[in-house]
Formats: C-alpha cells, structure tokens, sequence
C-alpha cells in the first residue's frame, strides 16, 4: 500500500463512511447549531469510537474545505491508502467471482472519478485502476461525489498502464475499451475475467492504450449529441456486467 498525504473529508456521507472504514479519523468538525438526524449519528459514532469532536461556526468549516458544500460536517483522516493489482484480485477471490476491473486512462475530474467510484461499489466492480501522472487521484473532491464508496472500492495506481494491460491479458483478462465504432455493447460478452478501459474526458483512450484493447465497445445513441459524459458512460457498462453475470 502506498499512501497520499493527509487529508480532509467532507460531507456527511463521506465522513460516516469514513468513521466506519478501518482509517485513522484525527477529529469531527461538527457545525454549530446543525441539529439534523445524520449529524447525530456522525456525532455518536465518532464518540463511540473516541474520536474528539470540535463544534465550529459554519464559516470555520467553509475555510477547512475552501467553501465546498461540507453539509456541515468535515473530518481530519489518515488518506486513502491505495490498493495493490493483487489487492484487487482478492475482492474477485473473496467473492468468488471472475474479476471485473475497470482502467481509468486519463480521468481528469474528481468528480467524474467520484461518480465512477459510487457506481462502481453499487454494481460490484472489484476494482479501479488509475495512472499515476496526468490523472486526478483519491482526493477530497472525489470522496465527496463518490459519497463515500471510496471507502469501500480498492484502487490501484499504477506508472504504466499499458504494461499493467498486459500483465491482465497474461492472466487471462479479455480487455475492453470504449470507442464511438466498436461492437454494441449489448453484445457483449461478459464471462470469464475482463477489464474496461474508459478514456479521458477529452480525447478518450489514448492511442498506445488502444491498442492493446482485445475488442472495442460502443454505446449505441440516435440523439445529435454523439458522446456521453466518462462516467455516464462508464456507468452504462458497468451495469450490463452487472446485468448478465446477476439475472434475475
């Protein structure tokens, strides 16, 4: 496991989830005055677990997150710690599942990475993988749209994708991409252990990427907009996975 540096969480998704997750949690900021039901239930957790809680004027709170929405609620945590490769296989291991792990070549937005995570943990991926360079990691931001499923999805960082691509492939990974020509993705074939690469927001899969992608995967669309948001997108084929290997 390797780690970032320390950080803040926010939100009270985020931070109930973080209060259960294994994470060392420093201390609840709660804001002044904010008698919600789910700040209670922070509060008790937190107080259960010995954690000091400091009750702060909401304008304390919107300097710790730098005016995001904290929903009056933030934390001081030990960071994510990422997961290795192997860290991944063992969720598919566990479960005793064909593994399912999504690449993320690029992704640039914290909140599409958060949006990919929420979906991801929802529909049972076992894993993300992310580069390490000209890629948003696991920060705040993400925690917050993730809603708290970055406690619960693994993932690794990796130098090089296309060499993690091929280290899958020798292990048996049939590797997916996502392109606007490609086989309807209602075709696909799900079974055995497979990886879906989902492009950066911009310029999609980068050309080295592609090709070392076994099939490409297309989105069907009849409106005048032929492209779809990386996490909409994403979240569209995470859900056939889901859909064919758990039928009714």
């Amino acid at each position: 496991m390797t780690k970032q540096e320390s950080e803040i969480v926010f939100g009270r998704h985020p931070v109930l989830e973080a209060l259960k997750s294994g994470r060392q949690v420093n201390k609840v900021f709660i804001q002044d005055g904010a008698g919600a039901q789910a700040l209670k239930e922070i509060h008790h957790f937190a107080k259960e677990k010995k954690i000091q809680v400091s009750f702060a004027p909401k304008n304390k709170l919107d300097q710790l997150v730098s005016g995001q929405n904290h929903q009056g609620v933030v934390l001081t945590a030990s960071p994510v710690a990422y997961a290795s490769i192997d860290d991944l296989y063992k969720v598919a291991r566990d479960k005793e599942e064909d593994p399912f792990f999504l690449i993320l070549d690029g992704i640039e937005d914290p909140h599409n990475l958060g949006s990919i995570l929420r979906t991801a943990d929802a529909s049972g991926v076992h894993g993300l993988i992310i580069p390490n360079r000209r890629a948003v990691g696991l920060t705040a931001t993400v925690s917050k749209a993730s809603t708290g499923a970055i406690e619960h999805v693994p993932v690794a960082r990796v130098s090089n994708i296309n060499q993690t691509i091929k280290k899958l492939k020798d292990d048996g990974f049939w590797i997916f991409g996502t392109d606007v020509e490609g086989e309807d993705y209602r075709q696909w074939n799900v079974s055995g252990p497979i990886a879906l690469v989902v492009g950066n927001e911009g310029q999609g899969i980068s050309h080295l990427v592609k090709e070392n992608v076994d099939q490409m995967l297309t989105i069907p669309m009849t409106g005048h907009v032929q492209s779809l948001n990386a996490s909409v997108a994403s979240a569209i084929l995470m859900y056939e996975v889901y859909r064919k290997r758990k039928p009714q």
